[in-house]
């Protein structure tokens, strides 16, 4: 199943909402996960411009886009992205597809 990385960032809302009555977020999530399919790998919390970074599994990105939807239309993010990762292996097929592909940069096309 493909794999996808959450990166977020709470609220302040959110924040006081933890401080006041913590609770395990990976707990949570993991079962919100699975009701639809999908799985928690980990969820890391760290300083700077996001507060935390998920890594998932789910069987399609029509399910990681719903999830996607349903989590950040809550309110309690102020930044939320996900990005579908690739192993090597895809990764590398991907530049044998991009070696066939006959791209013009903007501009740089020759109009007759």
């Amino acid at each position: 199943m493909p794999l996808y990385m959450i990166e977020f960032g709470y609220t302040p809302e959110s924040w006081a909402g933890l401080v006041k009555s913590p609770e395990n977020r990976a707990e949570v999530v993991a079962g919100i996960l699975e009701d639809a399919g999908a799985t928690l790998h980990n969820l890391w919390f760290s300083f700077g411009d996001n507060d935390g970074f998920a890594l998932i599994e789910a069987p399609d990105n029509i399910t990681a886009g719903g999830l996607a939807i349903a989590i950040a239309s809550s309110g309690a993010f102020r930044t939320f992205s996900t990005h579908v990762l690739m192993t090597q292996d895809e990764l590398l097929e991907a530049l044998a597809k991009a070696g066939d592909v006959a791209y013009a940069a903007p501009g740089a096309a020759v109009h007759a």
